[in-house]
């Protein structure tokens, strides 16, 4: 395993830009080790970077990923914070499940105005 990684590395590894990853220095998220200018991240910075990435494609907010990569910084087994995780979590599933919902509802009506569209051009004489 490798002790540092650029930051070119990294923007090319996980497709985001420099910009996006000195923000999520800024917000606290993760923190390089700076030699001079340059910006040295270490294994567990890469690591951050990647639950991060994956907070974000889950539709968590900055917000939401600082705190649950907080929770991972403190001691575990702290019964507070265990029970703050498993009620973002459930939030956050109930969230993704009512998107679902709407995303079903929406295909569905799709279909049926496709439905239409092809009963109408058969009227017409239409061949589809």
């Amino acid at each position: 395993m490798r002790e540092y990684y650029t930051i070119t590395e990294l923007t090319r590894e996980f497709e985001i830009s420099t910009r996006t990853l000195r923000f999520y220095e800024d917000e606290g998220l993760i923190a390089p080790v700076r030699r001079g200018r340059t910006r040295l991240f270490r294994h567990s910075d890469r690591t951050l970077i990647k639950q991060i990435m994956r907070g974000k494609r889950l539709g968590f907010s900055i917000n939401e990923i600082r705190e649950i990569i907080q929770m991972y910084r403190e001691p575990p087994g702290e019964v507070g914070q265990l029970k703050l995780m498993m009620k973002r979590i459930e939030e956050k599933r109930e969230s993704l499940r009512q998107k679902r919902r709407d995303l079903e509802e929406t295909l569905s009506e799709l279909d049926h105005a496709e439905e239409a569209c092809v009963e109408r051009l058969v009227e017409l004489g239409v061949n589809t």
